[in-house]
């Protein structure tokens, strides 16, 4: 009787699609152009200290229902993001801002 032998060529190789894992999702969407770096507006306008008191200035940085936004969302610096954080607070505590929308 004649042994047949299993063919010794290696399985065929799949090529690889992209170098991130497979998920669920569908493939990453890349952005058409960079992202640009946000620049501080306090340093851009060599501003010192932010003040409780330039309410309308404040309510640039706060959301609709009255949330302050975060450095990364507004592009402000460490240093000015406290300051604005506090001045925020003050301006609630004297009514120029509310802490809730209605």
């Amino acid at each position: 009787m004649a042994e047949q032998e299993a063919p010794s060529s290696p399985a065929p190789a799949v090529p690889a699609t992209s170098s991130a894992p497979a998920s669920s999702h569908g493939p990453r969407r890349r952005g058409a152009f960079a992202a640009r770096r946000k620049v501080c507006r306090f340093c851009a306008e060599q501003i010192r200290e932010v003040d409780w008191k330039q309410f309308q200035i404040l309510r640039t940085f706060t959301t609709e229902r009255g949330r302050i936004l975060s450095g990364r969302v507004t592009g402000t610096c460490a240093k000015h993001q406290r300051q604005l954080a506090r001045a925020v607070k003050r301006a609630r505590f004297i009514a120029l801002l509310p802490y809730v929308a209605n």
